[in-house]
């Protein structure tokens, strides 16, 4: 007995012999696999055996579903991240609206089971379907995931690099990644991270953030301290971006729930990589991340070009080659405090000397130091590293931050017992850094007999070639700081222009501000009696040393800063 052709037919096509609107072999005909990519419907379409019109509205009364004509919608007005562009092109189905838990879908087969299955599973949202005309939603599908993949061509057009010859991006230690790193691996994603990398690295940027809003992306470079919009991804693409750097973080792509903390590198040559420390963050529209530009080149500058004075620099060499005693580096976050604590690690970095540091997370890679990142949820704190470093025979102990009383005399003991400590302390100036160690619980006399240095610093961004004379009244300069005998004349205080090279802020880069303090013994004498940090700014002033202001002001009159931008990073 012959097998009944229908038997072979489901959903729509099934339906529609049923009710003889089309013959069994040309149902059958069509429901072959075929490159139409309306797939059924499209093939039905295309031989001539219904129009889309009429198969649409067979459609429509025959399951109970709403009717749409897409030609009354704005395409420019619908929302690009509800449906991925794989599904939309696989299954010829375009995203309509999304509601609460529920999500509106057109699409010209409202039986393609399989299409509303992995829909439903991607968003973990109900889906209604609308049924559309397949002649419309073709081509729609095809402008929509064309204006992506053009968006970011142009996004990643570059005349300057080459991209796919600078190199790659991996994880820390490269093994077998997430199973699903597969369906992050388009290569036009790929190339746009690739070359936001690249841009950031040759624009000097310190992070990039990568922020989904409702209705656009954008991604952002901080550069010299300020934050500059780079370019507005097509917001569909909000998740394949978070996907694709958490596969090369070595991150769970999955979770979305919670905050990750990865790292990351990027290869350029055989001699020069960079390392990215990687944040994700769940917000309201998605996952921002914000990626650390970790360059190790930074530590190996110099003392010089960190913009110490060279009276400054003198003080700093001779306190951190001492044998034994505490330098702190003090100042708010982004203030450069780590590169400063790198760059005097670099300096002590010889073959006789046994360094360690313990860091929250380890930073800048440097050959020849023990480091250790803190990880406080197997334990290991900086007061657990710090016990076990004093047990292994340091020269130099370099902690990240000194955050309570325990972390504090375990290093205050190290510096009074033979070793070199190198720690930061998030405060003011110089002077309240002591102050702060005592309302820590420090005993003033451990305060006084281990602390031999305090630099206290900030970044301000450096004027940029265009600079141009700036006519600011002498009183504003008196009211600045500046004394009658340095309003003698001889020097001019410069303002920003602007130009291609510093893109129209009128600067380029950063010179650091300092205030180094070395501990005297007057001021230990203000610390042992209870004097406050008013004191001991008051001895610092005596003894000639110059606070932030103080500095900033000289950077002004050596023209490597603007009058502003001195008065808006020393406003303490």
């Amino acid at each position: 007995m012959a097998a009944n052709p229908q038997s072979a037919l489901s959903g729509l096509a099934r339906t529609l012999v049923q009710q003889g609107r089309i013959k069994e072999t040309d149902a059958l005909t069509c429901s072959q696999p075929t490159a139409n990519p309306g797939g059924f419907v499209g093939e039905v379409v295309a031989r001539g055996i219904m129009n889309a019109v009429s198969i649409a509205q067979f459609s429509a009364d025959a399951f109970g579903f709403p009717l749409l004509d897409l030609a009354a919608l704005d395409d420019a007005q619908l929302p690009r991240d509800i449906v991925d562009s794989k599904l939309m092109s696989k299954h010829q189905v375009v995203g309509l609206t999304k509601k609460n838990n529920r999500i509106c879908v057109a699409l010209a087969d409202p039986t393609n089971l399989r299409a509303l299955d992995e829909i439903r599973f991607q968003t973990g949202m109900a889906v209604d379907p609308v049924v559309v005309e397949i002649d419309k939603l073709t081509p729609l599908i095809a402008k929509l995931t064309e204006s992506t993949n053009t968006a970011l061509r142009n996004l990643s057009a570059s005349d300057e690099f080459d991209l796919d010859s600078l190199g790659d991006m991996s994880a820390e230690n490269e093994e077998q990644v997430d199973a699903n790193a597969a369906d992050v691996d388009d290569a036009p994603v790929v190339r746009f991270i690739q070359k936001m990398l690249v841009d950031a690295i040759n624009e000097g940027a310190s992070d990039i953030h990568f922020e989904p809003y409702e209705k656009f992306y954008r991604i952002r470079f901080r550069t010299d301290g300020v934050l500059r919009e780079i370019a507005q991804p097509p917001l569909m693409l909000r998740e394949k971006i978070a996907a694709r750097i958490k596969v090369i973080s070595r991150l769970d792509i999955a979770e979305k729930r919670v905050p990750q903390d990865g790292r990351t590198k990027l290869v350029l040559s055989k001699t020069k990589a960079i390392d990215f420390r990687v944040s994700t963050l769940p917000t309201m529209h998605g996952e921002k991340i914000v990626m650390r530009i970790l360059d190790p080149s930074s530590a190996m500058l110099g003392v010089d070009a960190l913009g110490y004075e060279p009276d400054q620099k003198e003080a700093l060499l001779e306190a951190v080659q001492r044998p034994y005693g505490m330098v702190l580096v003090t100042g708010p976050t982004g203030s450069g405090k780590t590169v400063s604590l790198y760059t005097c690690l670099n300096i002590l970095n010889k073959p006789g000397v046994n360094i360690s540091t313990a860091e929250d997370p380890a930073e800048i890679n440097l050959p020849g130091i023990n480091q250790v990142s803190m990880n406080d949820k197997s334990g290991l704190t900086f007061a657990v590293s710090l016990k076990a470093f004093l047990r292994q025979d340091p020269d130099v102990i370099m902690v990240g931050e000194i955050r309570d009383l325990e972390t504090a005399e375990i290093s205050i003991k190290a510096a009074q017992t033979g070793h070199m400590v190198l720690s930061t302390l998030h405060t003011n100036d110089a002077p309240t850094t002591l102050e702060r160690l005592r309302n820590m619980g420090v005993a003033p006399f451990n305060i006084a007999s281990s602390v031999i240095m305090i630099t206290a610093q900030r970044l301000a961004r450096r004027l940029c070639n265009c600079k141009k004379p700036a006519d600011i009244p002498l009183e504003a300069l008196m009211q600045a700081g500046f004394t009658d005998a340095d309003l003698d004349g001889s020097w001019q205080p410069y303002g920003p222009v602007g130009c291609d090279r510093c893109k129209g802020s009128g600067y380029k880069g950063r010179v650091g501000i300092y205030q180094v303090m070395p501990i005297s013994e007057e001021i230990q004498q203000i610390i042992m009696t209870g004097g406050n940090s008013m004191d001991i700014a008051a001895q610092a002033q005596a003894e000639g040393i110059r606070d932030l202001r103080q500095s900033g002001l000289l950077k002004v009159k050596q023209g490597m800063t603007s009058l502003t931008e001195v008065l808006a990073t020393t406003n303490d």
